[in-house]
């Protein structure tokens, strides 16, 4: 139990009524249980998770720490491997997370090439990329700010030699490598202390090239993919990055948010300046923003690609998510379908002459070059007038929240009943991941955040997520660890089978008497089919009562009734007799609901209820009667009590000044 708030009897401890040291200064009860609830009223609002869970895993198989701490990393894992590999400083750990097996980790040493260094940071090998090749991996590091590569076999290291924009020279320098077959293309600057404007490169393939300067606005690349099209030589490269607004005025956000596009098959211009370039470089903005509510999100922090099922490219969905200046975010879903056509049919901005033809961001077939005309215009006018909206009647985000969200993962799922699920996973700056469920009915998402996870023995800011469908798995890692969570952790819902249906799981169901994953239950389970009454789903009308416990307290004694809020989008009432003696609403920031009685009465002794609201649903989550106390008992332990509740008030009170003068 949450130790007693100051002065306060802990239930089982019963006490006579103490004069507490506050209590003899004059500051009365009253006042401090003021103090309290207005600290308490402060919170989170009924958008954020219902559930909050600490998963503690099976003993030796999920959790596995690193030693010393690992400031830098970067994690590989392939779907349905039982391997995971994490880059750190002058190593790469290799981790099995192996079925019914304790996990193990094991360390591949590649330290600095380097002889001698100007100081310690500056001598570490950084590792920085891992990338799955053949039967080895390719791993590449800042090798003393010597970027350089080696291939990894079977736990050996060897060295490729020095490789410009597979490693940044620092590992705090923004970097994004992407591969594709034996193509190969980076932001990584080439040069240390020149080429100092990023750039997006090709690397390694049939021609080098590069973007222009002029066309990105001190960019932070987010992410990178390739898209294989209809026709081959229509394949495109798409990439996610924010950049600095052109727009100066002191009302527009900093940054603005874009997707840019690249013919794959591009092979630089005719003319001696669009020779190394890309000649087919354009960029849209994204808009994520809440018309309704003037909530405007222009910060990209991650993005994830859920391919189609169908393998309609076009209807690849991209989830982004954006934050604001006060941190709180949104998620938007665009489609691969919408950016493609704005690309294709809207106008440049700032140019107001007929376009050229071809014209600006469109591939040619048989390798044919971009004629001057067209790259110049593209050149001196990259941005598009149109702009990427979210998929959706509305275009507005799927949601938005006061979690500050960096990373994110997307799962297609099926649920006992045929239906699909998109689940999104959400990583937050305070190192935990919260589980929101998104229907997959494109016109009228129904979206719901069910879950909090805290996937760390020890809380840290978490540096990396990957996702398995296959194993039906998260691997996330902080600098201390690396964890595996299920996807299906069903364990976490307690309320019986009430309980079990109203987290709204997809991934869970009810199955004799046990919250069970539907992918471990060898015969259907029972899942709520009406996302606003699920608990209406159950055999049994009404969830089970919650068990009597009493306790013997003195007359004229001071105590308090605490009920853990288990659902943050529940609102929490203690009932004495008739009346509704405390209300906790969503919210509330404490996780217990608490009644205090300052002086006990003969009227006050009797039962008390802690019922739960949801909706519709009314649960009994606490039964207590309390009864007249011998007085022998309050006499024996008047002395222990007199110790506590000092202890207690001088150790709480200042948290709770602190607590209401912050809020």
């Amino acid at each position: 139990m949450t130790p007693p708030p100051p002065g306060c009897a802990s239930l089982g401890a019963p006490r006579a009524r103490v004069p507490t040291p506050l209590a003899r200064s004059g500051l009365p009860l009253r006042l401090l249980l003021l103090l309290w609830t207005a600290a308490a009223s402060q919170g989170h609002p009924k958008n954020g998770p219902r559930i909050s869970a600490v998963w503690k895993g099976h003993a030796g198989q999920d959790h596995v720490d690193f030693g010393p701490a690992e400031p830098h990393t970067v994690l590989l894992h392939e779907p349905g491997s039982s391997s995971v590999w994490v880059g750190g400083r002058s190593k790469v750990y290799v981790f099995d997370f192996s079925k019914d097996r304790n996990a193990s980790m094991r360390t591949v040493n590649i330290g600095s090439t380097k002889g001698s260094c100007r100081d310690k940071q500056g001598c570490e090998n950084y590792i920085t990329l891992l990338e799955k090749q053949g039967e080895g991996l390719l791993v590449c590091g800042t090798n003393a700010r010597r970027p350089s590569c080696w291939t990894l076999v079977n736990d050996t290291a060897e060295l490729l030699g020095e490789r410009r924009g597979y490693a940044p020279f620092s590992p705090d320098e923004n970097s994004l490598v992407l591969f594709d077959g034996s193509e190969v293309y980076s932001t990584i600057r080439k040069q240390e202390y020149n080429g100092k404007i990023p750039r997006f490169r090709r690397i390694k393939g049939e021609i080098e090239l590069y973007t222009s300067d002029t066309v990105m606005q001190n960019p932070q690349f987010i992410k990178a993919t390739i898209v294989h099209q209809d026709q081959a030589y229509d394949d495109k490269i798409y990439y996610f990055f924010r950049e600095d607004n052109p727009d100066k005025n002191p009302e527009a956000p900093l940054n603005v948010s874009r997707v840019a596009q690249l013919c794959r098959g591009d092979q630089g211009g005719e003319s001696s300046l669009s020779v190394s370039k890309w000649n087919t470089f354009l960029k849209a903005m994204l808009v994520c923003s809440d018309a309704t509510s003037n909530k405007n999100f222009n910060r990209l922090q991650d993005v994830f690609l859920l391919p189609d099922p169908n393998g309609q490219w076009r209807d690849t969905r991209v989830y982004g998510v954006f934050s604001n200046p006060w941190n709180y975010s949104a998620v938007c879903v665009y489609s691969l379908g919408d950016i493609d056509k704005v690309f294709r049919t809207s106008s440049l901005k700032g140019y107001h002459s007929d376009l050229p033809n071809p014209r600006p961001g469109k591939c040619l077939p048989d390798r044919q070059p971009i004629p001057t005309e067209t790259f110049q215009v593209a050149d001196s006018h990259p941005e598009v007038v149109q702009r990427v909206e979210p998929v959706g009647p509305l275009k507005t985000p799927l949601f938005h929240s006061k979690y500050h969200y960096q990373k994110v993962v997307v799962h297609r799922m099926h649920a006992s009943n045929g239906e699909t699920f998109h689940v999104l996973y959400l990583t937050t700056d305070k190192g935990t991941i919260h589980k929101v469920v998104e229907s997959g009915k494109r016109e009228h998402s129904l979206v719901f955040s069910i879950l909090e996870i805290q996937p760390f023995r020890r809380p840290a800011t978490i540096q990396a997520m990957s996702l398995d469908a296959e194993r039906r798995k998260l691997y996330v890692n902080s600098q201390w660890e690396v964890s595996q969570v299920p996807l299906d952790l069903c364990e976490v819902y307690s309320g019986g089978c009430h309980g079990c249906l109203m987290a709204r799981d997809p991934y869970c169901g009810w199955n004799q008497d046990r919250c069970v994953s539907i992918y471990s239950s060898p015969e259907p389970v029972l899942q709520s089919i009406n996302p606003a009454e699920p608990h209406k789903g159950c055999p049994n009308p009404k969830p089970e009562q919650a068990p009597l416990q009493k306790v013997s307290l003195a007359q004229n004694s001071r105590y308090y009734l605490s009920c853990p809020m288990e659902s943050r989008h529940a609102t929490y009432s203690w009932r004495h007799e008739n009346s509704v003696e405390q209300s906790c609403e969503p919210g509330h920031q404490s996780p217990n609901c608490i009644l205090f009685i300052e002086n006990l009465t003969d009227l006050q002794y009797g039962h008390y209820y802690c019922e739960a609201q949801e909706g519709s649903y009314l649960r009994e989550a606490q039964h207590w009667e309390l009864l007249r106390e011998d007085g022998a008992v309050t006499s024996h332990l008047l002395g222990r009590a007199r110790a506590l509740a000092a202890s207690l008030w001088l150790g709480v009170l200042p948290t709770l000044t602190l607590g209401l003068l912050v809020h």
